[in-house]
């Protein structure tokens, strides 16, 4: 049970959403922006989804920059590549500013009733792929680890779980899975020796990993998310305890895989813990109506997963918050020197 996360169509639950919410392998919703109002909305249909289900995942993609979901009543955060960019000018000011950054982002989420959001990416910025670019937090790998560890530190001061994504590294290769099936022909021993690292430093962080719909084809004929070897390393070698997600089953990257069951499916039996299928409500319904058929273990691993501190507000209403705020204005504006300003 509860190895499914599925999205919603609009700003309430329908009475559709309503009954399949009572489904136990239902695990979990994700809000796109379809779904969002503004703050007080969200509390509400949040509220709404928890008075059926109180057991369940609520999560977004708010990583800032290109990907907020969350906007009308929450601070416009920064791309992390802006946190990369001060990190060069300042290594304490880059750090202090990421903790911030993940803390502040944590606390707005948790505070209008969702439990994560997907972050922090941990691809490192090639310049290759116009769909990680800027959300990467740089280019250089020991920076990157730095940074991430700073923004997952942020996360988990506000009681939010830090995720990581896109396992084994998305930023190599220029295709974009959500329309693609991306090819990373790399050795293994190149991917360790570069994309990998943050996984590798930070996997005893994070209680979440997202792996990426590319094929590494020096490894295995699968993509990662689908790839027995990939997770096995990800939990043998890497040590990783946590959950992991399927990424979008209805993206191009998933589709190798076959129909949405056989997607389903194949990403259980490689390792995954739950499957995500958004922007196709038939495909979720028919890996649904496919789970319930089958004989699939409760996922354990879901309540680490839960929002942890009921004091997100309070520290939203303290001095550092407001610090924060300000400096995301800057980071926003990419007026790097008021941050020195403000952190100096």
């Amino acid at each position: 049970m509860t190895r499914l996360m599925l999205d919603l169509q609009g700003h309430q639950l329908t009475v559709d959403e309503q009954q399949l919410l009572t489904r136990l392998h239902v695990g979990g919703v994700i809000l796109f922006a379809r779904n969002i109002q503004n703050a007080a909305q969200v509390a509400a249909l949040a509220a709404e989804i928890r008075s059926i289900r109180p057991d369940i995942l609520l999560a977004v993609d708010q990583e800032g920059g290109r990907v907020q979901r969350l906007k009308e009543g929450f601070t416009r955060l920064p791309a992390m590549r802006e946190l990369g960019h001060l990190y060069t000018l300042n290594n304490n000011a880059g750090l202090d500013a990421a903790r911030l950054m993940g803390q502040l982002m944590a606390a707005e989420v948790i505070n209008v009733g969702l439990d994560l959001s997907f972050a922090p990416v941990l691809d490192i910025d090639y310049s290759y792929s116009d769909i990680i670019g800027d959300r990467a937090f740089a280019s250089n790998i020991d920076s990157l680890i730095q940074l991430a560890q700073a923004f997952i530190r942020g996360m988990h001061q506000s009681g939010m779980s830090a995720t990581g994504k896109h396992f084994p590294g998305h930023g190599y290769v220029a295709g974009d899975s959500h329309t693609c099936i991306p090819l990373d022909k790399r050795s293994l021993a190149e991917i360790q020796a570069t994309c990998l690292k943050p996984f590798v430093a930070l996997a005893s962080q994070l209680q979440g990993i997202m792996p990426a719909h590319i094929i590494y084809t020096a490894v295995d004929e699968h993509p990662a998310g689908f790839s027995k070897r990939w997770l096995k390393m990800l939990r043998q070698e890497l040590n990783f305890t946590g959950m992991i997600f399927s990424d979008d089953l209805a993206m191009e990257g998933a589709s190798q895989a076959g129909s949405f069951p056989q997607r389903a499916a194949a990403a259980l039996q490689a390792g995954c813990d739950q499957v995500l299928v958004c922007n196709n409500p038939a495909a979720a319904l028919e890996v649904l109506n496919w789970l319930e058929s089958q004989e699939i273990e409760t996922c354990s691993k879901m309540a680490a997963l839960k929002a942890q501190s009921p004091s997100s507000s309070h520290w939203l209403a303290s001095p550092e918050a407001l610090l924060a705020r300000q400096l995301a204005e800057h980071l926003v504006a990419k007026d790097l020197q008021s941050v020195l300003n403000l952190l100096i």
